[in-house]
Formats: structure tokens, C-alpha cells, sequence
């Protein structure tokens, strides 16, 4: 007997073949992710440490924030005998208060070890100030943008906005500072005046480090710390960087100073080099910032306490 639907019979047969051929197709993206994931292993392992005694550059370039694997990096400079200064070569506006502190301590320690030398290019303000600071000297340019020693807390006060488009927020916590300030009013007397304890906290070490590390009175260090920029030569005028140069006067130094072969090789040993498959990560890393709603590229909006110059103030 014929069956009055043949292709009610077809269709456990197709989904069958679908799944297959589905998952024979997951199959083959997992070996290739699996051989990417080999080849840039290897790729890794390939960017061999460079032979004999060299000095190493640390740049520093952009928003600065806490980087664990910068911290390693630095790490392993201090313990390879073959790197017998490093140059940190700066080009930041600053960054959070905490990324500062955590790499002004680590080039601290690092500085114990061997010569470390400041070259400031186009800008070394806030944070990027204070990682010049742990250094045994600073040079920066003639017109380099150096100093907004300081720190400083935004708050942007939407409650017209929302007002304007029909949003009221409202909410319950467990004590009056809890997730102050709100962004649909002002702040109250309360909430600044416990924000300002914070930023005096951090404001006052910052300028205690200026004054240490710079040999100057501390009230010398404060009437420099109200927030101003200034150029590399008024720098040295104030006392805030050694001397004009860049890397060729550092070198100049290392070698008058600690008695540096001139002829030693300069090595980048941060950012570490990019391997050939880099663009996977960051495709992968461009689609999951995507998925989240955020910027594919460039830098997150920073929370909390920063040290930075020329805050981005679009809310």
C-alpha cells in the first residue's frame, strides 16, 4: 500500500543529514582553532629572547591602567643579567590612580636592581608623570607636555536629561554612601565631602613621591601639584625633570654615569611583539566587546579615581 505522505518520512531523514553535516562542519572549526592556537604558540616561543647584553625600552603609551602581564614583564626585566639599564619611553596622559601607583611601585623595585632613565616624547602628565618619578632621571623634550600633578573625580549630573525623557530612578541601600553619587542628581554636602577625603588621600601620596624623588620641600612639591602643565624646559626649571633630551641623550647618560657600552643594542621588551595570529584575538575580543555593547577598539571609560590629563568629559 502507497503512503498518502511520503514526505512526512523525509523529514527525519533530512533533520538526520542536517545534524551530520552540522556537526562534522564543528568538528572541522575545532582542529583549525586547535592548529591556530599550536602555530601561535610556537610563533610565541620563536620571538627568541635577543643574545648578549643589551639595554631594554619599557613605552609606555596611552590611557595607563593596572597590566598584570605588564608586571611580569617588568619582573623579567629584573631578573636577565643581560639587560643592563632600561629606558622607559613615555607618551601617556596619565590613567587611573591605581594603574599609576602599581606601575610607579614596580619600576621602584626594577630601579633597585639596575639604571632605569625617563625619556618624556609628546606628553608625560598625571599617572605618567608619577611612572617617570621612579626613575633614576628624567629627560623630556624642549616642548613636552610634563606635570598635572594631581587627581580628580567626575560626576555628571543627568537628572535634567532624564527628567526630559521620562526616567526616574530610584533605589534602596544599605546606607547613605551606598552608590553615591547617583547620575540623576547633584551631589549632596555628604557625598562630596566623603569623595574629597578620597582624592586628598590619593593627591597627598602623589605629592609626597613628587617630593621625594624630585629632593624637593614638600611645599615646593605642593605649589607645583595645583593641577597645572607645563613645557620640558620649565620642567627643568622647577625641577620636575633632570634635563632636555630623549633616547640618545638617556644612552648619553647611562654610559657617562654607569659606565654603559654606548654600542649596546636597545631592545623593546614592552608591549611584547605581536605574534602573526594576534588578529584572531582581536577580532575575537572586537566581537565580544561588541556583544557587550562597548567600543570594538580603544580604550573603556575609566571608573573611579584617575590621574590623567584632558579627562574625556562626553558622559
Amino acid at each position: 500500500m502507497t503512503d498518502p505522505n511520503p514526505a512526512s518520512d523525509a523529514h527525519p531523514i533530512v533533520a538526520a543529514e542536517r545534524f551530520r553535516r552540522s556537526r562534522a562542519l564543528w568538528r572541522v572549526l575545532a582542529l583549525v582553532a586547535a592548529v591556530i592556537a599550536v602555530l601561535a604558540l610556537a610563533g610565541r616561543f620563536a620571538l627568541e629572547r635577543p643574545a648578549g647584553d643589551r639595554i631594554a625600552r619599557l613605552t609606555i603609551a596611552g590611557t595607563i591602567t593596572t597590566d598584570r602581564q605588564r608586571l611580569a614583564a617588568i619582573d623579567e626585566l629584573m631578573e636577565d643579567d643581560a639587560v643592563k639599564a632600561v629606558i622607559v619611553s613615555i607618551n601617556s596622559p596619565g590613567g587611573t590612580t591605581a594603574g599609576g601607583e602599581e606601575l610607579y611601585e614596580s619600576l621602584r623595585r626594577l630601579a633597585q636592581a639596575k639604571p632605569t632613565v625617563a625619556t618624556i616624547d609628546e606628553l608625560g602628565a598625571s599617572a605618567a608623570y608619577m611612572t617617570a618619578l621612579a626613575t633614576d632621571r628624567i629627560f623630556a623634550r624642549r616642548l613636552s607636555i610634563v606635570g598635572s600633578i594631581g587627581v580628580l573625580y567626575q560626576h555628571v549630573n543627568a537628572g535634567k536629561l532624564l527628567d526630559t525623557i521620562g526616567i526616574d530612578l530610584d533605589k534602596v541601600a544599605s546606607g547613605p554612601l551606598k552608590a553615591e553619587p547617583d547620575y540623576d542628581e547633584p551631589m549632596s554636602a555628604q557625598v562630596r565631602a566623603s569623595i574629597g577625603e578620597l582624592v586628598e588621600d590619593s593627591f597627598a601620596w602623589f605629592v609626597d613621591i613628587v617630593a621625594e624623588r624630585r629632593s624637593l620641600a614638600r611645599p615646593q612639591a605642593l605649589a607645583l601639584a595645583d593641577g597645572r602643565i607645563v613645557t620640558g624646559r620649565i620642567g627643568v626649571e622647577t625641577g620636575l625633570v633632570d634635563a632636555i633630551g630623549g633616547e640618545y641623550e638617556a644612552l648619553d647618560w647611562l654610559a657617562s654615569t654607569h659606565g654603559l657600552d654606548p654600542e649596546l643594542e636597545v631592545v623593546s621588551a614592552w608591549p611584547l611583539p605581536r605574534s602573526e595570529f594576534s588578529w584572531l584575538a582581536d577580532l575575537l575580543g572586537g566581537s565580544a566587546r561588541s556583544a557587550l555593547g562597548l567600543p570594538a577598539q580603544g580604550p573603556l571609560v575609566l571608573d573611579g579615581l584617575v590621574s590623567l590629563w584632558q579627562v574625556d568629559r562626553t558622559p
